[in-house]
């Protein structure tokens, strides 16, 4: 018989490796089974450890993940703790530290106040003691004569505060007024025009200096400062003084006013 005749003949598994791998994958499919009925209960370390191996050793490259994400989320929520609890003992550190360096001062004003608690007994034994002398006093006193004695100082100090109140300038409010004064034409004496404004007297009325504005086409502007005392002096009046030289002027306008 010759060799291919007896290979022909024997019983060789030559597709082993397709068994193989289709135990593999049945397997792998029986873990993740396994592992979604087991997700959705549990700790994150059993929802971790949910994924067994397969047949071969191997752990499924889904389990693989989700284990990894787990462990991510567990390190990411220690790793908050042991911060807030590095603060809470910097926290806790300080306060004791300010206690620490504080006690010499309590300390201090304990004995200061235990100093102080002699001298206010004596103290008030001296006011109690005053306050029977004075009666003692009054029992032999007349009433009358202090009453009397308070009065007139009272009057006197009264009188005082009078004086000096009257004596006290009084405050005399005013107000810097800049006015400007048109002429009718170019051809207005603006010279006779400013003698006939500074010509109105009033009392509390000053004037102070003036120059002359080119309007245009060749007229003029008197442009003239005062100083008014605003209880005596009120604009309404000197406008209506103002335009009553009729003959230079024609109107008048408030170019500023401000409070001296």
């Amino acid at each position: 018989m010759s060799s291919a005749q007896g290979l022909a003949q024997d019983n060789i598994w030559f597709d082993k490796w397709r068994f193989e791998e289709a135990e593999v994958a049945y397997q792998e499919h029986l873990a993740q089974l396994r592992c979604g009925g087991q997700a959705a209960h549990g700790t994150k370390s059993e929802r971790a450890n949910a994924c067994p191996a397969s047949s071969g050793g191997a752990i499924p490259s889904e389990c693989f993940v989700r284990r990894v994400g787990v462990l991510e989320e567990e390190n990411k929520e220690l790793k908050k703790v042991v911060k807030d609890l590095e603060l809470l003992v910097n926290t806790l550190t300080s306060r004791v530290g300010a206690l620490e360096r504080g006690s010499p001062a309590v300390s201090s004003t304990a004995k200061s106040a235990e100093q102080k608690e002699p001298a206010v007994a004596t103290s008030k034994k001296k006011e109690e003691a005053g306050d029977e002398e004075e009666e003692d006093f009054e029992l032999f006193g007349s009433d009358e004569e202090e009453d009397a004695e308070a009065e007139r100082v009272k009057e006197e100090r009264l009188k005082a505060y009078q004086e000096k109140k009257s004596n006290k300038p009084v405050l005399i409010a005013k107000s810097n007024i800049v006015l400007d004064v048109k002429p009718w034409d170019d051809e207005t004496d603006m010279a006779e025009l400013e003698k006939c404004v500074r010509s109105i007297v009033m009392d509390g009325l000053l004037w102070g200096a003036s120059k002359l504005v080119p309007v245009g086409y060749g007229i003029k502007k008197l442009q003239i400062s005062c100083v008014v005392e605003d209880d005596k002096v009120s604009t309404e009046d000197l406008e209506e003084k103002i335009t009553a030289f009729e003959d230079y002027i024609q109107s008048m306008d408030i170019a500023a006013f401000n409070k001296v």
